[in-house]
């Protein structure tokens, strides 16, 4: 039992000393119980695969069967067209897709995201190698320059996953992915747009309004390549709008229709492909050109399996380049996997999943992959197409096997313009709704002008801009949110249940929208002040919410200087109080106000509190007691942390209520060698306690009672309510204001 007790008018013993708080040692002790068992836990984490692999059954495996196949006739054809998009060879395409959805199946704590190679991932590979060449031309080639991004860029996030600081992705909102993502597609379908339709002559990497204007200036020189472009573009629509269709007419053939509709790409592109080559095997000239731009030459099977080649001086050139890649490797990835385990009712570790898409970048190195991340487009048709686990990976690695081995022969006649084709089918899915960008709106205008702003910087200049201004707009949104807190004074409403029963709420003063309009909100008895903190206290927004109670009380609470009484050159520089013409009046308006007696604080929204805003608190307590030249209880409400309870504690708070004079800083950051002398809680004058007997969470345990909040701190309460009683209690009444003595200034 703590030595607080009352002696006549005043509270013995030490407060610092037998206030029991949360202490560190412990705190840390039961975090780490059993190292060896956590390291093994950590360990055996780190391969999902080991926790049900065990389980796997026939059932499962139908499914899987049937979901690999399905997205491996989508990944073959997308996967050369992607490597196609980044300016390699359509051979490296088809690397990255083995490795992706080989490797991931292993880690993955997500059955339906496919990795691979994607659109944004190789538009940016496209930028970063036109960005190396531009500074260091012919030095090293485009399949070298993609392999170390993959390499470097797949450490990074290994690390990130591995050091568990996946939390880092959640500070990016939806709205800023779906911005840059929009702008992204609207740039890979204006990209591909030219080559669709066979027109030549201008950069298709620049921004995006430049690729547009261009594309319309060169119409009129569209030559034969718009017809595989415009037909197989034509045809990937025809039949996913009619298998939709279809689908809603007769439902007891959706499941076969949403398969036909799954190999649309495949079947578009055999069909574009067979068109070519009865078209240009007797059309070669002398120069070795075709009428029509096709794929050729495609090696077959893995070449150079291999150890990767690491140029220093290349890192070092890629070293600017390394941050957007890394980017978009664990964004996109993590978003995708959050929304299908939403969909599908299962939960993903963002740490692991970035552990997956390190170990597949870095190992798909030894195949001279490039950089590949979760697709959405594929891995919303394997969700779909009925998959049970992520073995389903191993079936779709198995179809790209065969095609890298047995169908390279018959790549050679596929047409370009079908590639981009499928591109742009595959890309216009990622551009946001208009449903979807209004309800961006509807709930968060700021957010809005987010994803708007990033759409934008993406299309005037380009993916890289767009994915920083996303990124810095949404920090500044969230520093912005810190710094300028919601908080409210609260007042009081009464609910009355069948004409009998009646209860005490506490809502916000102000009505902005909170309450109805109609109801009646009564302020607080005279002389109590209620706040209520939305946010965590921590440094960005401890000043406004210190400014914001200190003017509250200084607007509605009577000063406790008569300044008609002071002369002039004794008043403080920055409070001067009225000009003696107008004194006497003044003085009566104040005398009208209520005399500040205590400050209730509901921390129930508060989770954390830091070192500044403790010293904050104390500044506020300072204030308000200068102002009534008395001291000011502060109670505290529904301290939901230890941590924060053990830092009030430290500040003075919760076990009593200094004198005016005590006021010295808990952190100073220049020490003050003034004359103020240390706090002496023998001194605490007897109005800073209500009696400990009074508080019910207060009283010792006695007959198997034990009580809510310690009694060594009586003015911490369990709830509102209480904490709202115990101020009431102690507020003067008007005959024992008359008896008060006139304050002397300080």
């Amino acid at each position: 039992m703590p030595s607080l007790k009352r002696v006549g008018n005043r509270i013995v013993g030490n407060p610092e000393q037998t206030v029991t708080t949360i202490s560190t040692e412990t705190y840390l002790k039961g975090l780490v119980k059993d190292p060896r068992h956590e390291a093994v836990n950590y360990l055996t984490s780190l391969f999902p695969i080991l926790g049900w692999i065990s389980r796997y059954n026939f059932g499962w495996l139908t499914g899987d069967l049937v979901a690999g196949l399905t997205v491996g006739m989508v990944l073959v054809p997308q996967g050369m067209s992607y490597a196609q998009l980044a300016t390699l060879p359509p051979q490296y395409g088809l690397y990255s897709s083995f490795v992706g959805v080989l490797v991931y199946c292993f880690f993955a704590t997500s059955k339906d995201v496919s990795i691979g190679p994607v659109a944004v991932m190789s538009q940016t590979i496209a930028q970063i190698i036109i960005y190396v060449d531009s500074r260091y031309p012919g030095k090293w080639d485009a399949p070298q320059i993609a392999t170390t991004v993959a390499f470097v860029c797949g450490f990074i996030v290994l690390g990130i996953g591995l050091l568990r600081l996946g939390w880092l992705v959640e500070l990016i909102p939806a709205p800023a992915v779906s911005g840059y993502m929009t702008g992204s597609a609207i740039n890979i379908v204006a990209g591909q747009v030219p080559s669709l339709m066979g027109i030549t002559g201008f950069n298709t990497r620049a921004a995006t309004y430049e690729v547009i204007i261009n594309t319309l200036k060169g119409l009129p020189s569209t030559n034969l390549n718009a017809a595989w472009g415009l037909t197989g573009l034509f045809a990937l629509y025809a039949i996913s709008i009619t298998c939709k269709q279809l689908s809603k007419r007769y439902p007891r053939r959706a499941r076969l229709l949403f398969f036909v509709s799954v190999t649309r790409n495949a079947f578009v592109v055999i069909v574009l492909t067979i068109a070519a080559w009865l078209y240009c095997r007797h059309r070669k000239t002398h120069s070795g050109k075709y009428p029509i731009a096709i794929l050729q030459t495609v090696p077959a099977g893995f070449q150079d399996v291999g150890s990767p080649v690491i140029d220093s001086e290349l890192v070092k050139a890629l070293a600017p380049q390394f941050p957007v890649a890394t980017i978009i490797l664990l964004l996109e990835h993590i978003a995708i996997a959050k929304s299908f385990g939403r969909v599908n009712g299962y939960k993903i570790n963002p740490n692991q999943e970035l552990i997956a898409i390190g170990v597949t970048n870095t190992l798909g190195t030894l195949f001279h992959a490039y950089p590949a991340t979760g697709s959405f487009s594929r891995s919303a048709l394997k969700s779909q197409s009925g998959v049970r686990t992520p073995l389903a990976g191993i079936f779709t690695a198995m179809v790209v096997v065969v095609a890298l081995y047995g169908l390279t022969a018959a790549f050679y006649w596929i047409p370009n313009a079908g590639l981009s084709a499928v591109i742009i089918h595959a890309v216009a899915g990622l551009v946001a709704s208009p449903s979807q960008v209004y309800t961006y709106w509807r709930v968060s205008p700021l957010e809005f002008i987010i994803w708007l702003a990033a759409v934008l910087v993406t299309v005037f200049s380009s993916i890289e801009d767009g994915i920083y201004t996303s990124i810095a707009a949404s920090f500044a949104l969230l520093l912005i949110r810190m710094a300028h807190p919601r908080g409210y004074f609260i007042g009081k409403v009464t609910l009355t249940h069948n004409s009998t029963e009646s209860r005490e709420v506490f809502v916000p003063l102000r009505k902005d929208g909170v309450t109805n309009q109609y109801v009646k909100v009564d302020p607080p008895t005279p002389g109590v002040v209620i706040y209520r903190f939305e946010e965590s206290y921590l440094y960005p927004n401890c000043s406004i919410i210190n400014s914001a109670i200190v003017d509250y009380v200084k607007e509605n609470m009577r000063r406790g200087i008569d300044f008609s009484t002071i002369q002039l050159a004794d008043r403080p520089w920055n409070d001067p109080g009225p000009t003696r013409g107008n004194s006497q009046a003044a003085e009566a308006a104040n005398n009208e106000r209520p005399a500040l007696h205590a400050i209730v604080l509901d921390f129930s929204g508060v989770s954390h509190i830091d070192t500044t805003a403790v010293q904050a608190l104390v500044d506020t307590r300072n204030e308000v007691q200068k102002w009534a030249n008395r001291p000011i209880e502060f109670h505290f409400a529904t301290i939901l942390s230890p941590w924060i309870r053990r830092a009030l504690v430290a500040a003075g708070f919760g076990i009593g209520t200094p004198a005016v004079e005590h006021s010295n800083e808990i952190a100073p950051v220049v020490p003050y060698g003034g004359s103020r002398r240390e706090k002496s809680w023998g001194d605490i004058p007897s109005s800073g306690f209500e009696d400990i007997e009074a508080h019910s969470e207060s009283l010792p345990p006695t007959l198997g009672t034990v009580p809510i909040v310690p009694i060594e701190t009586p003015f911490f309460h369990f709830d509102l309510t209480s904490a709202v009683r115990a101020a009431e209690a102690g507020v003067e009444k008007p005959a024992e204001r008359a008896e008060t003595p006139p304050a002397k200034y300080i």
